[in-house]
């Protein structure tokens, strides 16, 4: 193996009565692009500063390589200077190389820092980091505020980095694509997994499991050694002193690992009455802001029960299709229905119904009181809040101080205990773990009620969604069954004009539409077989698109997958069979057409 660029070793650090880490190591070798996993609150964003030295540790030891270039990419990056193009350059990095990554994430390099969305921020400081082409990247949630599209052209880049990279992040989808190595942080302690990030939950899963057996076996010795302690101590005390020492020890063991023991968080869900059976129906909605057309000519029926996710670049309008298909804003054309007997819980990705001034406690229960009902149960402030993994301590304190993990609990704590039977949630896996994640998944699957899913999110998406909405920015918006992925496949270069971001973002290979066909003369000079096969070809690349239009059409039934999965399924797979056969056939066409056209030029 390599020698480490940047590597910690055994690292102890304190925070006062807290230990963070005990014992801690990590290092980065050239080549390797790691994922730093851990809860919220673990101690990985402290980690990423020890890595880059702003801060200390109280034990062990920080090497750098002493030629190394170190770029970070915080979780809220500070864009200044009169431009784009002077921040990004500011580091080093050459102008010509910073003007062409800034223009690679969409970004205009000659526009000024000021007035800059979440997402544009964020772009602006990866363009800055790929830019100067450092030997290690130091990313903290880089996929935060970036929509699908940004996400899939920062993992193009990643991949073609020459440097070693770490990344805190809770997107599941992005660290499979990117990782060949894990970092778990876990009970003060950094755990290594040399392989990516698709591996990494059936291995925790296996660290946990041998935990718990070596939990139960200390508990086994240590009722041994108590028994052993009132019957026999007394007697030959000098000889026993050691044995005495042992269960002290043991004692101290057991109480440092019910100290480091995982706190679970517990999450259960208010529901409504049931609403009617039409949520909503929008007939040909259109709507611009200016000469900004965001949705042209949009009709959909949600019905109860439905899970829809809602994507598209960002400021393709997927917020103002939330608020169209709610009726809180007016369509320029066309109309919505609402169903009745409603009931609406609602996140919003700005948290701009959270008073940063309130208390945490009045954020809960803002009528007063010390009482909140969830799931037609009252409920103790302490104790609910303890489910999403408040301390007691924070209950009196400003919302202003929580975390962003912190402040995206206490917002699903809130939306959770309001009785519902739509569920509005707009980008809410930002600032959430991993574990966090996988719980509220669980939940939603469950939720009898109605989804509405604002999300980046890949693999959160597919494993929810039951349809999917597509805005490309320009007007035109697509429903499609299933999540992201079926989204994709089925919509082949609905995204391919948004932009520079999604030049790569779908594979030419899965375009169902047949390149031209020039007219096929009689060709002397080719065999009769590749002849007879050139012919066939020309047959199939010109029936197979009408296939696969009549299959999309079955598909386009956005009740076809409640009603039967099975036959959902094998449309699907019958779908994806002719893409590929069409795809096979138009390579093939294309290979014996060039070799006819050789062949007459000899």
């Amino acid at each position: 193996m390599r020698p480490p660029i940047l590597a910690l070793k055994d690292v102890r650090l304190v925070d006062g009565a807290s230990t963070l880490f005990d014992g801690a190591d990590l290092a980065l070798e050239p080549g390797a692009r790691a994922c730093l996993v851990g809860r919220n609150g673990a101690g990985k964003s402290t980690l990423m500063r020890l890595l880059t030295g702003q801060i200390a540790a109280d034990a062990g030891e920080r090497f750098a390589s002493p030629a190394a270039r170190i770029s970070v990419v915080p979780q809220e990056p500070r864009i200044e200077g009169e431009t784009l193009l002077a921040y990004a350059t500011t580091g080093g990095a050459l102008p010509h190389e910073a003007e062409a990554t800034l223009e690679e994430l969409g970004l205009d390099p000659q526009r000024g820092t000021s007035g800059l969305s979440g997402g544009e921020i964020r772009r602006a400081a990866l363009a800055r980091m790929f830019a100067e082409a450092p030997d290690v990247m130091l990313l903290d949630e880089p996929t935060n505020h970036l929509d699908i599209l940004a996400i899939e052209t920062l993992e193009r880049m990643l991949r073609s980095s020459r440097g070693a990279a770490l990344i805190v992040s809770h997107d599941r989808a992005f660290l499979e694509r990117t990782t060949n190595r894990c970092f778990w942080l876990e009970s003060r302690r950094v755990r290594r997994l040399d392989k990516g990030f698709a591996h990494f939950d059936d291995w925790a899963d296996r660290q946990l499991e041998a935990e718990s057996e070596e939990m139960r076996r200390l508990n086994a010795a240590l009722v041994r050694e108590e028994h052993w302690m009132q019957r026999g101590v007394t007697a030959r005390r000098a000889r026993n002193e050691g044995r005495r020492r042992r269960l002290v020890s043991m004692r101290e063991e057991k109480a440092t690992a019910m100290r480091d023991s995982r706190k679970s968080l517990s999450m259960d869900m208010s529901v409504a009455s049931t609403s009617g059976k039409r949520v909503a129906e929008a007939k040909g909605l259109s709507k611009a802001f200016g000469d900004k057309v965001l949705v042209q000519g949009f009709s959909t029926r949600i019905q109860r029960g439905d899970r829809i996710a809602i994507v598209g670049p960002n400021g393709a309008g997927k917020t103002t299709l939330v608020k169209l298909l709610l009726g809180q804003i007016a369509p320029d054309a066309g109309e919505v229905v609402l169903g009745t007997n409603l009931q609406i819980a609602y996140i919003d990705q700005a948290r701009a119904d959270l008073d940063i001034n309130a208390t945490l406690w009045e954020a809960l229960a803002p009528g007063g009181g010390d009482q909140v009902m969830v799931g037609g149960q009252p409920r103790h402030i302490a104790g609910y809040a303890k489910d999403f993994l408040f301390r007691d301590s924070q209950l009196r304190q400003p919302v202003s101080t929580l975390s962003g993990g912190e402040r995206a609990r206490l917002l699903l704590a809130r939306a959770l205990a309001t009785p519902a039977n739509l569920l509005v949630l707009d980008e809410p896996t930002n600032d959430l773990d991993m574990e966090t994640l996988d719980l509220l998944e669980d939940l939603l699957a469950a939720y009898v009620g109605t989804l509405l899913l604002v999300s980046h999110d890949r693999d959160f998406i597919d494993r929810l969604a039951s349809s999917t909405i597509g805005l490309d920015g320009r007007g035109g918006v697509v429903e499609t069954p299933g999540g992201w992925s079926d989204f994709m496949t089925q919509n082949p270069g609905f995204f391919s004009a948004t932009g520079p971001l999604v030049a790569d973002a779908v594979s030419p290979s899965r375009a169902v539409e047949p390149r031209p066909a020039a007219p096929v003369k009689k060709l002397a000079k080719l065999t009769y077989k590749d002849q007879r096969r050139l012919e066939e070809l020309e047959g199939l690349v010109a029936s197979l698109p009408a296939e696969i239009t009549r299959i999309e059409a079955v598909l386009a039934d956005p009740g076809l997958y409640a009603r039967d999965v099975a036959t959902f399924d094998r449309t699907m797979k019958t779908l994806g069979d002719r893409r590929a056969e069409l795809a096979r056939c138009e390579d093939e066409w294309l290979a014996l057409e060039e070799k006819r056209e050789q062949l007459a030029a000899q």
